[in-house]
Formats: C-alpha cells, structure tokens, sequence
C-alpha cells in the first residue's frame, strides 16, 4: 500500500508525492481504458463496498464501474433501507460491514468528520472518503487536478477561480488544499455570507466578493452550484440577483486567459451558475471531469490495495 495512513480520510494529510503518484496512475489507467480494454483483473477477489448517506450520481457510479473494471465486486449500502433507519449507530454500522470483510469502504456523510470517526474503530478495512458534510471530498480534488493538467502542463504557477457556494462545499475545500499544495494560486467568490470568515487566512485562498477580479487572468474557473440542502438560512435576495452578479456568462469568461476552461463538479443548476449554453460551450470539460472520475478512482484502488505492478488488461 502507497499511503501512510490505511485510509484515505481527506488531502489535508497527503503528501504531494502521494499526489503525484496518484494522478500519473490515473493516466495510464486511462489510457488502458481509451484503448479498447474493457476490464482489468488487478482486484479479482476484492470487494468493494460504496456507503452513502447522500444522494449521489457520479461519485457513487464512478466508484462501482472503477471497482467492476478492475474486477472487484461492488457493493451499494442504501442508507434509507438500513438500519440506520432503526436508530443504528455509525460506529454499528461500519463495524457490521467490516464484519463481512470488504476490502474498501467507500464513505458519503452527510457530517463533517463521519469517515475519520469510523476510522478509529474499522482498523481491517480501507475507508475512502467519497464526501463529509462541508469538509473534504479529496477523490473530487484529485480528479479536477487529473482534468487541468490534461490542458496545462503544470499546477505550478496557474491561478485558479473557484466560484459559488464556498461556505458548503467540501469540493472547494479539498481543491484549495490540493491547488496550493502542488503550486498553484487560488481564488475564490461569492456573495460575502457564502464565504466563512477567516477563510483566506485558513486555507491560504484569495478571497473577493467580484467576479470579475476572480476571473481575470484565470487559467481555470472552477463553478459551484449554491447547496440549498445543506443551508438553513437566506444567504442572498434572490436566485436572479444570485446569477446576474456570480453567474458565468460569455462575455465574463473573456477577462479570463484565452486558453482558460471551465470545470463543475456536478450537479450543474443551468441559468444559475451558468448561463445555460456555457456548460456545453467550448470552454467546458465537465464531461471529462466525470469520465477522469473513473480512471482516478481505479487508480486509487489498486494503490490503496497494493497493486502497482504493470497495468494491463483484456
């Protein structure tokens, strides 16, 4: 196993090297998979299994197809039809789905810190954080670096603009961390009470309230939809207003570089963040964000699992 740690609890703890690792495996994982293999039996005999108490499209599947296409078997836990909704415990159930002896636990929750707390008590399974209330999702960070650098050389030494809901996104969090980590600079924006105080001194990230000064000279802007689940106030006026000062339209996107492109780690809310024709425009590479989330994530579980060895498959 290549990490310190049995898990993968966030990229707070993750060496750059580690990083790198990670994200060169994911290219040859892809590149396996671009040219016609269907399969690879690096974790026959494993099992794979994918706890979310969130709703969830593309990290969920993601995980599933990354664990079929390196042979493994894919478990989904639903959450609504378990015990949990007889009042069992996190610890409880984490413990009973260690007890059948998966190989990885893949953890959404919707409370910050839920899949370090299951650490302490599942020592014989690896636990993958797929998402934790507003604190981390590092295979998102991971999968967003794999898709710039597909159209930058480097991380080192870009400016990235990463707009919208700050407050509640874990998404922003672990992207901050990761960015800064491997070089580059950092922006965020939003509306003032969609960015925490002390944020800028916290995470190192720039902070402005005007979009035009976070996309100027951007080489990635990185959109976030507003996550009305997760809020339990009004942080602005309106939706119109809400779009009107930090919506993505053609004409914003030219005070960022030529060459910028514009990512969404999904889902997309079209005529909010976006002006509905952006998200398929010439800039975006949401789509190859989703399709990276597949080889990232084989990447990542055959290195958590200890298979570095020749990639290869049928």
């Amino acid at each position: 196993m290549f990490l310190k740690s049995q898990h993968l609890l966030g990229i707070r703890d993750l060496p750059s090297e580690t990083i790198s690792i990670i994200l060169k495996t994911a290219v040859e994982f892809r590149k396996a998979l671009e040219s016609g293999i269907k399969k690879n039996p690096k974790l026959n005999g494993k099992t794979v299994i994918n706890a979310f108490f969130e709703p969830s499209t593309r990290t969920r599947s993601s995980f599933e197809v990354a664990a079929k296409k390196l042979g493994a078997d894919s478990i989904n836990f639903n959450a609504s039809t378990s015990s949990i909704s007889k009042g069992e415990s996190l610890k409880d159930t984490g413990l009973t789905l260690q007890a059948m002896r998966p190989d990885v636990l893949v953890l959404r929750h919707p409370h910050s810190g839920a899949p370090a707390y299951l650490s302490r008590y599942c020592n014989k399974t690896h636990i993958i954080n797929g998402g934790d209330g507003i604190n981390e999702h590092p295979t998102q960070a991971l999968l967003d670096a794999m898709t710039i650098l597909d159209h930058k050389k480097s991380l080192t030494g870009i400016l990235v603009a990463i707009v919208g809901d700050i407050a509640h996104s874990r998404v922003a969090r672990s992207n901050v961390l990761l960015l800064r980590k491997m070089g580059a600079t950092v922006r965020v924006c939003g509306p003032p009470t969609l960015i925490p105080d002390g944020f800028e001194m916290i995470y190192g990230a720039k902070v402005t309230f005007n979009l035009s000064k976070a996309l100027k000279d951007a080489d990635v802007v990185m959109m976030l939809r507003t996550q009305w689940e997760r809020q339990n106030e009004v942080y602005f006026p309106s939706i119109r207003e809400y779009s009107r000062l930090f919506g993505l339209t053609e004409k914003k996107m030219k005070i960022a570089k030529r060459n910028a492109i514009v990512m969404h780690p999904g889902p997309i809310n079209r005529g909010v963040e976006f002006d509905p024709q952006m998200a398929d425009g010439h800039y975006s590479v949401i789509l190859d964000q989703v399709s990276n989330g597949v080889a990232l994530r084989m990447a990542l579980l055959s290195l958590i699992l200890g298979k570095e060895e020749g990639i290869k498959g049928s």
